[in-house]
């Protein structure tokens, strides 16, 4: 597969750039009304449901982990509009996707229970036992009278 033609996401994931629809919309900003108005605002849209290019496994993580970014046809949105060039909104909105997905498919590692050590433990109590000391230091003295 050449470069142009796919997206890398992962070691084992590229994505077909023809799944991937762009649409230009009316970006807001300073200006009045009917003032300087160009569609340099980008909307990217991908179809989580109908990708080939996810296993089942990856679809579901990547719909729990976005569930707040696809809507209900099962299309993740996302929207750039901080530059006033259409094309570097694009490369910006493709670039924040990539990211998105690769945190979304990433699994984390499994904790490993551990035990504090004898030694940890043994420091543990003589601190214990040295703020006791001030703290029995800090009270007043009863003298027998």
């Amino acid at each position: 597969m050449s470069g142009e033609s796919v997206l890398p996401v992962t070691d084992d994931l590229w994505v077909p750039r023809a799944e991937l629809t762009y649409r230009a919309t009316r970006s807001g900003g300073p200006g009045g009304q009917h003032v300087n108005t160009s569609s340099t605002r980008v909307e990217l849209a991908w179809d989580v449901e109908g990708t080939p290019s996810l296993t089942d496994e990856q679809r579901t993580r990547v719909r729990t982990k976005l569930a707040n970014r696809i809507n209900t046809e099962g299309v993740l949105l996302l929207t750039e509009g901080g530059s006033r060039s259409q094309n570097r909104n694009k490369e910006a909105v493709t670039e924040r996707f990539q990211e998105l997905l690769r945190e979304a498919l990433h699994v984390p590692k499994r904790r490993k229970k551990t035990r504090p050590t004898r030694a940890s433990r043994e420091r543990h109590l003589q601190a214990k036992k040295r703020r006791s000391e001030v703290k029995r230091l800090r009270r007043p003295v009863n003298r027998p009278e």
